[in-house]
């Protein structure tokens, strides 16, 4: 459960986010549209703690998100625009990193990168650097990357903005999987496809949050 009470983010003099509300219940998907500067990455930068709150609060599933550690340490998964991946580091690679992490045995945890390959059509490409994939391909590790860490909360910003549309239908699908067994899930989107085939939608402009339709 997201419950995002009166949030507020501020970067020195700019409100990025303004007196944001809503709630998104585990198994459901919002789609978050809005143009470029809007504070839909702000938004799910401050529902992940990666950026601070100036006012109001973030819980997931009654606990208050104050910081990075915390959402990771809830389930929180952040799949960032721009891919958020090491480049020097293999797909394999970066997938492994917030496994181990997690202390999981490593039979599990290749079972789970591979599993999380194939699901985005790139069980041919673990072994390859980050650097030698396309765009595209680099966008679709870091959504395997997410979906293996399998969150409590998936925050997608903009998951799908530079695949074709075939990919596009593949990386959604696996989204609303996340939602299926019992994630919140969020995305952020310039999609309207995308933004259609979620449970609800809403809009932000100049930080402000407006319902298209209610979840």
């Amino acid at each position: 459960m997201i419950n995002v009470s009166q949030v507020t983010v501020r970067y020195g003099d700019l409100t990025a986010v303004s007196d944001v509300s809503f709630t998104v219940p585990p198994g459901f998907v919002l789609a978050v549209s809005g143009p470029s500067g809007a504070g839909k990455s702000s938004l799910l930068w401050a529902i992940a703690g990666a950026v601070p709150v100036a006012k109001g609060q973030v819980e997931i599933d009654g606990l208050v998100i104050t910081n990075r550690p915390a959402a990771a340490a809830h389930g929180v998964v952040l799949i960032p625009q721009g891919n958020g991946l090491a480049r020097v580091l293999t797909a394999r690679e970066n997938l492994s990193i917030p496994l181990l992490a997690e202390r999981k045995p490593s039979e599990e945890v290749e079972r789970t990168i591979e599993q999380a390959l194939a699901g985005v059509g790139l069980e041919e490409s673990g072994d390859h650097l980050v650097e030698e994939l396309s765009g595209g391909e680099q966008q679709r590790v870091a959504v395997a990357r997410g979906i293996a860490q399998q969150g409590r909360v998936i925050l997608a910003d903009e998951s799908t903005s530079e695949l074709d549309s075939t990919n596009r239908e593949r990386v959604l699908g696996l989204l609303q999987e996340e939602a299926r067994r019992g994630a919140a899930v969020v995305i952020a989107t310039h999609d309207p496809n995308v933004a259609d085939s979620a449970d609800g939608h809403a809009v932000m402009d100049e930080g402000h949050l407006s319902w298209l339709r209610r979840l």
